[in-house]
């Protein structure tokens, strides 16, 4: 629909119809305003671009027009120099589009830019400087009227007359500027039809008159096309024909004629990411894979990016099945797994689109996969807990223990890839596995036969602690002292399948003789719980919260291998009843200082003097004692109030623990779950020594030398059991454990790690970034502190105070 009318006698009235009427003329010069405005600044970004373009062209007909044919011999023919100057030709005929290029700009300045904004201004303008004084007279007019309206009737009857007459000047002087603005906005609204139409087609014809020019040119230079065409393809025969005698005479040449084959002898070939695992998580690396159906024989070359060649030896394997990869299965595209007849373990490859991995899995007779619920169902596999299996175990733990136990950093450096699985092929061959005398030979390194033990555990159908009790184990991890942790792991312990636990039974056993050594291997026991926490107790689902969890998998085999003796040559105790658990916890606090293994993470111990040693220890020990057995005191205050019949041994016992909010919970993803620098950095103040741990420090007094230092952190690995009772009766609560001095100063931080975030909530940051006013957050393991202006949380173990 069009605008209504407005009529000049509405003015007199200046109803509100009338004044909407006004108000939607005003809202359409509006948009024609800002529409012209626009237009104008397009048109003069069309008009710089097209002169950018005449400037290219020149310069490219300019080129043209330097370049000069050299012919072989010492003649030309006919067509020869006419190809010659057939690059001059081109460059002459730029020039000349150019020109007239050139005029249609400096013409669509003056035809199209200038009476826009004359338009704009002089129009448009003069409306809004109506509107301006149109506004001005209103709210004059009406502040009139109403003091003339306030006017008390007792004044004198020359006051009233004398009101009267100037309200009645007042009213018509607007009328007057009403009336003048209604014409004007009509005016603008009609005149835009043709002085805003008339500029764009007058721009129109002078780009027509430019075309025109351009088909007038290609008229005059189709003569001179003809000619070249013809020379063109007459020097194109000559060559055909001097070239298919060359070609006859290089044949002939040629010991080998099957190298110009242009079928290719492969059934597919093209490059791959082949997916290979490290110590700390995996990485792809880009192969040129080749594949030959009738031998089935898979040839991959690594491949470096930068340097433009081969990144190593080739590998050749022989195909046994190939099967596609679920996309819920990884987190990379287009993947499928290969399992080879003389590899151990499964190939994950990834193509480089949906259409290459479908061409790739049609050449390899690929499947799609099974989809079973029951992982845990030891069926074919590659790896199983069979009399080979513990045989393979077996040799490798009697290698490294005659002849590696002093290694530094056994079990953590890895060994070379390929060489790893050559080794896993020889002890899996059917033909020598069963031979429980044969030794792993000497010429194998300590790093690969460690590496060949990890991967054969990781290549079971599950992992040997299963999936089922995962979680109970990981709960088992998280009551409050060690005792009930051991309890509760025994408990589980024999509750697995026998050679489950026989195997386990055997690697807790030469673990335990591995960190014996740990002065000269550097391998603690809660470095070997880094190692094989995620191998022996991996969930079945890579979630975020796995992820967090997995500090705890590192404390189950950390107790695995401080109490082996007593969890796999005795049977597990009766469940204690909820009271007994806290007299434990009691007992447990006051009797010995907490182990290695009631913290999540633990660093290499750097070489120290033994009197500095000792005074450290000594300071821990009492810290740690400090706050335990003020926790114990607590627990058995508030235990009347627990329920008696909850069962400490129960898997599906609730537990008071720290957990990030549901909507931080989704895509969490750091670097590492457990930074790889941990492993080698040496513990050089108590601060660390807490902070690595995940413990909250102790309380200390005002006078102590610590206190100004020290910020409260929760305990992550040290929830409380949930009581049924309020929270007020509760031992500790979780916001007074996290806010448990509040006059501990904000500090400075900086970033040990990378780290991105995959929430808002979180802080993305590089190493060595440095971090403002850092405090304890509210959720355990976690700090908040300022960035670039932004407040948010940060992994606990990611930083280090300033």
């Amino acid at each position: 629909m069009g605008l209504p009318a407005l009529e000049f006698s509405d003015c007199c009235l200046d109803s509100p119809h009338f004044r909407e009427t006004l108000k939607s003329h005003e809202a359409e010069l509006d948009k024609t305003n800002k529409f012209i405005k626009e237009l104008i600044k397009d048109g003069k970004s069309l008009i710089s671009a097209l002169k950018n373009l005449s400037s290219a062209k020149r310069k490219f007909a300019d080129s043209l027009n330097e370049f000069k044919f050299q012919c072989i011999g010492d003649a030309e023919t006919d067509d020869e120099m006419c190809i010659a100057r057939s690059l001059q030709e081109f460059a002459t005929v730029l020039r000349n589009l150019e020109d007239e290029r050139i005029r249609m700009i400096e013409n669509a300045s003056d035809v199209l830019i200038t009476p826009l904004e004359k338009f704009r201004k002089e129009q448009i303008g003069a409306a809004k400087e109506a509107k301006k004084k149109y506004d001005k007279e209103t709210e004059k007019y009406y502040g009139v009227l109403e003091k003339h309206l306030n006017l008390s009737s007792k004044k004198k009857e020359s006051q009233l007359q004398e009101a009267d007459s100037q309200l009645d000047l007042v009213r018509q002087h607007f009328y007057e500027v009403s009336l003048e603005y209604v014409f004007k906005v009509q005016e603008v609204q009609e005149r835009k039809m043709f002085e805003f139409v008339e500029p764009l087609l007058a721009f129109l014809q002078g780009l027509f008159t430019f075309y025109h020019h351009g088909y007038e040119l290609a008229k005059d230079f189709s003569d001179f096309k003809m000619q070249l065409t013809i020379s063109i393809q007459n020097t194109r025969n000559r060559f055909e024909g001097t070239r298919s005698e060359v070609e006859s005479l290089m044949k002939k040449m040629k010991e080998n004629p099957l190298e110009h084959k242009t079928i290719s002898p492969y059934t597919m070939e093209g490059y791959l990411y082949v997916q290979e695992k490290r110590h700390f998580g995996t990485s792809w690396v880009k192969h040129y894979c080749t594949y030959e159906r009738d031998s089935k024989q898979i040839t991959m070359v690594p491949f470096d990016q930068k340097s433009g060649g081969k990144g190593g030896e080739d590998e050749l394997v022989t195909l046994k099945s190939c099967t596609r990869r679920k996309t819920d299965s990884i987190e990379k595209r287009f993947c499928f797994d290969v399992e080879a007849v003389d590899r151990p373990g499964v190939i994950t490859m990834q193509a480089l689109s949906e259409e290459d991995r479908r061409l790739w899995m049609e050449a390899m007779d690929g499947r799609e996969p099974v989809y079973n619920s029951n992982k845990d169902s030891q069926t074919e596999g590659t790896a199983q807990l069979d009399i080979i299996g513990f045989n393979i175990i077996k040799k490798c733990i009697h290698a490294v223990e005659t002849r590696g136990i002093n290694e530094q950093g056994l079990y953590r450096i890895v060994g070379v890839n390929s060489r790893v699985q050559k080794l896993l092929s020889i002890l899996m061959d059917p033909k020598t596995a069963s031979e429980t005398e044969t030794d792993i030979c000497a010429e194998w390194e300590i790093k690969t036969i460690t590496s060949a033990l990890k991967t054969y555990l990781r290549m079971l159908p599950g992992p040997l602690m299963m999936y089922q009790f995962q979680r109970s184990f990981i709960k088992a991890a998280k009551l409050e002292n060690q005792e009930s942790r051991v309890s509760e792991i025994h408990g589980l312990i024999h509750r697995l399948p026998e050679k489950n636990r026989q195997m386990l039974q055997l690697l807790m056993n030469h673990l335990a003789n591995v960190a014996k050594n740990h002065k000269q291997n550097l391998m603690t026991v809660a470095n070997l719980g880094v190692v094989f926490g995620p191998t022996l107790l991996r969930p079945q689902e890579e979630t975020v919260a796995a992820i967090m969890d997995i500090k705890f998998q590192n404390i189950v085999i950390e107790i695995l291998i401080e109490n082996h003796e007593k969890i796999f040559n005795t049977v597990p105790d009766t469940p204690l009843t909820n009271a007994q658990l806290h007299l434990s916890r009691k007992k447990s606090g006051d009797s010995k200082p907490p182990s290695c293994s009631e913290r999540p993470l633990t660093l290499f111990h750097a070489m120290q003097s033994t009197e500095k040693q000792e005074q450290r220890n000594s300071i821990i020990n009492s810290s740690l004692e400090s706050v335990i057995s003020s926790n114990a005191n607590s627990i058995l205050n508030s235990s009347s109030s627990l329920q008696p019949n909850m069962n400490s041994s129960d898997p599906d016992l609730d537990v008071l623990k720290p957990t990030r909010p549901s909507s931080l919970s989704a895509n969490y993803h750091c670097r590492d779950p457990v930074p790889p620098a941990l492993d080698s950095a040496p513990l050089t103040s108590l601060d660390e020594r807490f902070l690595v741990a995940g413990l909250c420090p102790p309380n200390p007094s005002p006078t102590s030398p610590l206190s100004p230092s020290w910020p409260m952190f929760s305990a992550p690995s040290s929830p409380m059991p949930t009581s049924s009772t309020s929270s007020d009766s509760s031992p500790i609560r979780p916001e007074e454990a996290v806010h448990e001095d509040s006059s501990t100063p904000f500090r400075k931080a900086k970033a040990l790690y990378a780290c991105k975030a995959e929430h808002d909530s979180e802080l993305s940051f590089t190493a060595g970034t440095v971090f403002d006013n850092v405090h304890p957050s509210q959720e355990p393991g976690w700090l908040e502190g300022t960035l670039n202006g932004k407040t948010g949380l940060i992994p606990e173990n990611y930083v280090e105070f300033l």
